[in-house]
């Protein structure tokens, strides 16, 4: 294991042994009598295998999503959604009470509500305005603090990109920058929950590349977003192998339904890939059609540059205008409790007639 692998995870995880569950200690055989399972499914006759407990890693799951996102599988763990994996990262890495997560707000609300769950404390280190407009990291003080003596430690650093709720992009060099300023003192989380939207203008969309170069970087993907896969809640975490390993201890025995596993795999064929660039382009299709719209309403103060599925704005007055879309049957989502984005509203893409109804529940 990497020296600073074995360092930065929590010192009682080193001798750990996990649990070796009846699926994960053997295999082959054909009457499995080794798990306490029901020999049938009596509600569901038709379906087979309902009644074993599916695969703890799916050979046939991370060997696809490996090829789709160009790792060996080896560097690929497949849980519940990226809140499963930030939840894993912070359980794996972080003493309660003594080490630290580092933020960028504005961002994704569940790494600091994971952290909070563990006990870990939590260091924002906020996004800062660009030359362009853009919120970007603020890498010299992310670096100080990492550097600040006698201060909690911090172990994980979350960087979400594209941003969720801004929509943009971490600038690439930046985010190379960060990663050789922190060497092996931390682990940096990069989520790219929404990176199949950016790809034809991305930077970063082959960034799992970089896990060979920086083996203190974790990507973290999923299928709820470009895929449509939300309900089956599957994710993926992205690490060089010993970091995997350790992720492989503290994740549950079954952390995938089968049926999951099956629509998952499916996803990723072909066929599957294809049908989601579809959707892709669909989707940017309505996304300007909802931006030469915005731009024609005098509430509207800002509309930031999104790549995603979803577009932030600044409006006159956050409240009445979910109140009004609501009133249509329409739900948008307030982002005005978020660090520096007073006023703001972030409505996301949907289908031609959703977007159809967004468009006559919003005010002239």
């Amino acid at each position: 294991m990497n020296d600073f692998i074995r360092r930065l995870q929590r010192p009682h995880l080193v001798q750990l042994t996990p649990y070796q569950s009846a699926r994960r200690s053997m295999s082959g055989g054909s009457v499995w009598l080794n798990a306490n399972e029901a020999p049938a499914t009596p509600a569901f006759p038709e379906q087979q295998d309902w009644n074993r407990y599916p695969s703890f890693q799916s050979n046939g799951l991370n060997q696809a999503y490996a090829n789709y996102a160009g790792v060996p599988m080896e560097q690929v763990l497949s849980c519940r959604g990226s809140d499963e994996a930030i939840d894993l990262l912070i359980r794996s890495f972080c003493e309660p009470a003594t080490d630290a997560v580092m933020l960028t707000t504005p961002t994704y609300g569940m790494y600091a509500i994971s952290a909070a769950t563990q006990g870990a404390q939590v260091v924002d280190c906020p996004l800062q305005p660009a030359a362009d407009g853009s919120l970007q990291l603020d890498v010299p003080a992310m670096l100080a603090r990492c550097d600040t003596p006698d201060a909690a430690p911090i172990k994980l650093i979350f960087i979400c990109s594209p941003s969720n709720p801004l929509g943009n992009e971490v600038d690439a060099d930046a985010l190379r920058a960060l990663l050789d300023g922190v060497g092996e003192r931390a682990i940096v989380v990069l989520d790219q929950a929404y990176i199949e939207f950016a790809e034809a203008s991305s930077s970063q969309y082959s960034v799992a590349n970089w896990l060979a170069d920086y083996p203190q970087l974790v990507v973290l993907r999923t299928l709820s977003k470009a895929f449509g896969l939300a309900a089956l809640r599957c994710g993926f975490a992205l690490g060089q192998p010993e970091l995997i390993e350790v992720l492989r201890k503290v994740i549950a025995p079954y952390p995938l339904p089968q049926p999951t596993l099956v629509a998952a795999e499916q996803a990723l064929t072909t066929t599957g890939l294809a049908a989601m660039h579809d959707q892709l382009a669909d989707i940017a299709q309505q996304r300007q059609r909802l931006l030469d719209e915005l731009e024609t309403r005098s509430w509207v103060i800002r509309i930031w540059p999104s790549v995603t599925n979803f577009i932030l704005i600044s409006v006159t007055d956050a409240d009445t205008l979910i109140q009004q879309c609501l009133s249509a049957g329409v739900l948008i989502r307030n982002q005005s409790s978020q660090p520096g984005l007073g006023q703001c509203v972030r409505i996301s893409i949907g289908s031609n007639e959703e977007m159809t109804q967004l468009l006559e529940a919003l005010p002239q």
